[in-house]
């Protein structure tokens, strides 16, 4: 470049690695020589601007429109000559100085004797020759005293220019006014300084490079806190600030975290932010927000809890049915939760306070509470007195409490054992219903959220009792009815000694429709029956009450078993849709030993034969009654001598574990488990001979074995706390048979000359039978049944006695027409025989055989 040393390298970069052709080389000469002049220019003019600068006026070396722009930003301009120790102003940086324009002398001792003495130090510190080496921006703040005394801050930055050898030979900069600048500042700074939360500025290092009073409180700093490792503080070492600080600044994120100082017990919320050249550090005192916050959360969960504990006891309430089910809510749902230990309840029945459950107290103390009568009838000024007259509750926390309210019944304090109570009132529909007390074994401050939950749990109690004491209104009216239409006892009968028990079903459960009968039947024969109308309710007891009368007025028909379910079924289709009931019927007839059983739905009996063996005559599963389709199946069974016949409803020996067929097996175990216990059940008893039957030998033991029996069969198959889900019937019965010496039966020819055989054949029994005192009176019915049998009927024709209660006579024939009795006039010469066979005898009555007819009329027994 014309022997001159070079300004720059101009490099042009191609996409490809050919060289340029001759134009792009012409075309890089012509742009590269224009370049060099250029710069050449303008490093001359800068040589001479820098040579001539300090020599030249101001007014040369700044134009005037310079010049205006730097007043109207009132900003000066200054020079200082380090060589020289000279310092040149403008009237801008003589005013921003404190001197009058043109009265500066330049003397950096005049500038100095300006400057607030606080500063002195620290901008003499940073103005010397040797504080400026090495750099090329020079700045510094400090205070400068004006005419009228105040003082103003400015900043003075500048550049510095050095000599060749490194040594600072002037600055050249500009004066800035900062006051209002420095006055936000620093009131910014005192805000930082006192504000309530702890501030501190740390570098990278950790190094704090401020910090405020609370920050200062907190990290326990006994003296200046600048300089330090923030992390060297035991405090601050004592929460984990390092690594969080180091996770913060690697992140560039932002960490939060609470820490409590065991000594004060009080808890922190720190937060550490990156921020250029090092962290800030915010630390506030979350004790009281904490606090708050925790009261809230209990608050809330109190709420929550409270909606839960009364939902839940809503439940139990919907669930429960009797009075004793809802005091059993109340002692399960809201004693525990609250620590309390006792609980009674009272209901105010027929002017009086009565006691309908409890807990936690002694007999002695509710005995003396219960039948009180309901104030204001009593005389004494008393907690229930109160709450039943103003039916707002009332909290007592104490015994001190209790004596200073009602002095007056103090002394019963001790019989209770109790140290402070919630009384509360029980009001249903706006009518008193009684009260119920919670109570403590210890005292107790009741707060506003318990005072308020009881006090919603007391109308919930109060609703519940009301309903379930309807409920228990109707359950007992219902089980009134039912014990009402069931037997009240037994008949003693000569053909069987019996024993029955029923069981409702568990507390809450509605009354069922399970029943169990013993009907005499003519000929000294019984009908056993026993049934389960399916369902629970007053209707289902009424339809168990219609049943056992039809069953009895069908038995009166004599009607075999068979027939008897048939009509029996009729009647319950006839009910409707939703009725359904199961039956077992069964005639024993004591002088052939048999019985015959015909079963709708039902489980069949167990027999227990004199031997101990016990087993199940097997039937083929019909419906029950209402859904069955005749006929329906009989089964005939020879009966020994003292046989027991077990008949039960389902209830008895279904469950949840147990279906019918396991029931029943079951049932056959703890029999045969019995006997093996008790060998005296099955008795031998002697036949007397006399014309009485066995069961004039020991009746009265042979009950109370078949009592026994009953109890074991209830207490094993079906014990207390398992009658919840239905109610369940037992008859259990004891055969005894005729003896053949109590039996007389002839075959009368089908002839006229019948009656005279049958006259004969009477007058020799009865004299055997030492009955002759019957003999007419046996010979007049013999003899108008026999001729009516000859006269209307057809053979064969048999007269047979029977000896027991009474003297029974029974006329058979082939025929199944039944005689009936009429009205005769005075002059019918017929259609007295009937009406003399009723007077004569005690009752008379005919049934079906399976070859055509019986007749039979029964006279009572001489006495003695």
């Amino acid at each position: 470049m014309n022997g001159r040393p070079p300004l720059a390298v101009l490099s042009v970069l191609t996409s490809t690695p050919r060289a340029g052709d001759a134009a792009q080389r012409d075309l890089a000469r012509t742009v590269t020589g224009w370049l060099a002049r250029r710069l050449r220019l303008l490093s001359t003019a800068t040589a001479d601007a820098d040579r001539d600068r300090v020599r030249q006026p101001e007014e040369q070396r700044s134009g005037p429109w310079v010049q205006r722009a730097l007043h109207t930003a009132r900003i000066g301009a200054w020079e200082w000559d380090l060589r020289g120790a000279t310092l040149t102003c403008d009237d801008q940086a003589q005013t921003l100085l404190g001197f009058e324009p043109g009265s500066f002398d330049g003397q950096v001792n005049t500038w100095l004797g300006a400057i607030h003495p606080e500063d002195m130090p620290w901008v003499q510190a940073v103005s010397t020759a040797e504080a400026l080496r090495g750099r090329s921006e020079y700045s510094v703040e400090y205070r400068v005293r004006q005419p009228d005394g105040a003082y103003r801050w400015v900043q003075a930055r500048g550049t510095v220019a050095a000599r060749t050898d490194g040594v600072p030979a002037r600055v050249v900069g500009t004066l800035w006014d900062i006051t209002e600048t420095r006055r936000s500042r620093d009131a910014f700074s005192r805000a930082l300084r006192y504000m309530g939360d702890g501030f501190l500025v740390v570098d990278e290092d950790g190094r704090i490079t401020f910090g405020n009073i609370e920050a200062e409180r907190f990290l326990g700093a006994s003296g200046e806190l600048r300089g330090q490792v923030l992390w060297d503080l035991p405090r601050a070492r004592a929460i984990g600030v390092e690594p969080r600080f180091r996770r913060a600044a690697a992140a560039r994120a932002p960490i939060d975290f609470h820490a409590r100082w065991p000594r004060s017990n009080r808890w922190y919320h720190v937060r550490l932010v990156p921020v250029p050249d090092g962290m800030t550090v915010h630390i506030t005192d979350v004790t009281d927000r904490r606090a708050l916050d925790a009261e809230r959360s209990a608050a809330a969960h109190a709420a929550t809890e409270r909606a839960t504990r009364i939902a839940e006891l809503t439940s139990a309430f919907a669930e429960a049915l009797t009075t004793q089910d809802v005091v059993k809510a109340v002692a399960d749902r809201v004693l525990p939760p609250f620590g309390a230990t006792g609980l009674i309840c009272q209901l105010i029945e027929d002017k009086r306070l009565r006691v309908v459950g409890a807990t936690g107290y002694s007999d002695a103390f509710l005995s003396f509470l219960d039948n009180i009568p309901v104030p204001p009838e009593t005389p004494f000024h008393t907690p229930v007195v109160q709450i039943l007259g103003s039916r707002t509750p009332l909290f007592i926390s104490s015994p001190e409490d209790y004596a200073k309210r009602f002095p007056e019944v103090v002394g019963y304090l001790p019989l209770s054992e109790k140290k402070a109570w919630a009384f509360l009132p029980l009001v249903a529909s706006d009518h008193r219903a009684g009260y119920c007390v919670v109570s403590f074994d210890r005292p107790r401050h009741f707060s506003d959220e318990e005072r308020t939950l009881l006090t919603a749990i007391s109308g919930l109690v109060a609703q519940a009792l009301e309903r379930a004491r309807l409920y228990d209104a109707e359950h007992t009216r219902a089980q009134e009815l039912q014990r009402g239409l069931l037997p009240r006892t037994l008949p003693a009968l000569p053909a069987v000694t019996a024993a029955a028990r029923y069981l409702p079903a568990g507390e809450g459960m509605e009354v069922g429709g399970d029943w169990y009968d013993l009907i005499p039947l003519s000929g000294e024969r019984v009908a056993l029956v026993i049934g389960d109308v399916m369902g629970h309710g007053l209707s289902e007891a009424a339809t168990m009450g219609r049943l056992r009368t039809a069953v009895h007025t069908l038995a009166d028909l004599e009607l075999p078993p068979d027939e008897l379910l048939t009509h029996l079924n009729d009647l319950v289709g006839a009910l409707g849709d939703d009725f359904y009931a199961t039956c077992l019927y069964a005639i024993y007839d004591p002088t052939t030993s048999v019985c015959a059983f015909a079963c709708a739905g039902h489980p069949p009996p167990a027999i227990i034969h004199p031997d101990g063996t016990v087993h199940s005559p097997g039937f083929s599963p019909d419906p029950p009654l209402g859904a069955a389709t005749p006929p329906f199946e009989t089964i005939e069974v020879q009966l020994p001598e003292d046989s027991i016949l077990v008949l039960c409803t389902d209830g008895l020996i279904e469950s949840a574990t147990r279906d019918i067929d396991r029931g029943m097996a079951y049932l056959s175990r703890i029999l045969a488990d019995a006997l093996a216990r008790t060998p005296d059940l099955l008795p031998r008893p002697s036949a007397t001979g006399d014309g009485g039957s066995a069961v004039d030998e020991g009746d009265g033991r042979v009950l109370g074995q078949l009592d026994r029996l009953c109890d074991t069969l209830v207490a094993t198959l079906l014990p207390e706390q398992s009658r919840t889900q239905d109610d369940a019937a037992l008859l259990v019965a004891r055969t005894h048979s005729m003896t053949a010496d109590n039996i007389a039966s002839w075959r009368l020819p089908d002839a006229p000359i019948a009656a005279g055989e049958a006259r004969h054949h009477v007058r020799d029994q009865l004299g055997a039978w030492q009955l002759d005192e019957l003999a007419m009176t046996t010979e007049l019915l013999v003899s108008e049944l026999v001729g009516n049998v000859v006269r209307h009927a057809k053979g064969p024709i048999r007269l047979r006695l029977l000896r027991s209660r009474s003297l029974i006579c029974e006329v058979s024939d082939g025929s199944p027409t039944t005689p009936r009795i009429r009205r005769a006039s005075d002059t019918d010469e017929g259609g007295r025989g009937l009406q003399l066979v009723s007077a004569l005898s005690h009752r008379w009555g005919t049934r079906f055989t399976p070859t055509g007819k019986c007749i039979w009329a029964e006279q009572p027994l001489p006495t003695g």
